[in-house]
């Protein structure tokens, strides 16, 4: 049986995709000290502090974020509640207009 060169693609990917995954965990430990894994070297010389800072920056603006789209929703809501009110406020002027009146009345 021959295989088609789109299965000879998904296997060459399929190895790549194996080989790297299992590639991370070999680089990330070839070679490794305890000490370098230690983040309070880093922390003390404040190498860190830019990074920390754009964390905290991003936890600010996400919760921004959901604030403004909790109070679009809670706006978009009100306005969906006065919809009904506001076409029977507008169905019973234009019904009002339309009653003859008469002049014995």
């Amino acid at each position: 049986m021959t295989h088609t060169p789109d299965e000879w693609a998904q296997m060459v990917s399929l190895a790549f995709g194996v080989w790297g995954t299992c590639s991370v965990f070999y680089f990330l430990l070839v070679d490794a000290d305890r000490q370098d894994f230690d983040p309070r070297p880093a922390l003390e010389t404040g190498r860190l502090a830019p990074a920390w800072q754009v964390a905290v920056n991003a936890g600010h603006d996400l919760n921004r974020a959901i604030a403004t789209s909790q109070r679009a929703a809670h706006k978009a809501a009100a306005r969906a509640r006065r919809i009904p009110r506001d076409t029977a406020i507008t169905a019973a002027a234009l019904l009002s207009l339309t009653i003859p009146t008469g002049g014995n009345r």
